[in-house]
């Protein structure tokens, strides 16, 4: 079932800034410790860390989509969150193409 607006309102969606090396992730394991599991968009698993900002406001699930920054040191290995998409966020960026297979 897609998600349509009401006519005359559109829903604001935060895109993964590309440029700034954002990538879209999907969430495989909760690990404990403000820590996960993630198989980002370019096949590579990584260790994502949540910072304590974002950590207070949400609560993460298996199978939530998240954008992430990978880090500069290790970044085939390890990221942080910058960002959770809703179920329907996450519907609406799949329509889009942005959001593909995982």
């Amino acid at each position: 079932m897609a998600f349509t607006p009401p006519p005359g309102e559109e829903q604001r969606i935060r895109l993964p800034r590309r440029n700034a090396g954002e990538v879209v992730c999907m969430v495989n394991e909760l690990m404990g410790g403000s820590r996960l599991t993630v198989h980002c968009e370019d096949g590579k698993d990584r260790l994502c860390r949540i910072p304590g900002r974002i950590r207070r406001k949400l609560w993460i699930k298996i199978g939530d989509y998240i954008c992430v920054t990978p880090w500069s040191v290790e970044p085939n290995e390890k990221c942080d969150l910058e960002y959770r998409y809703t179920a329907v966020q996450a519907e609406v960026l799949k329509q889009k193409g942005i959001i593909t297979r995982f």
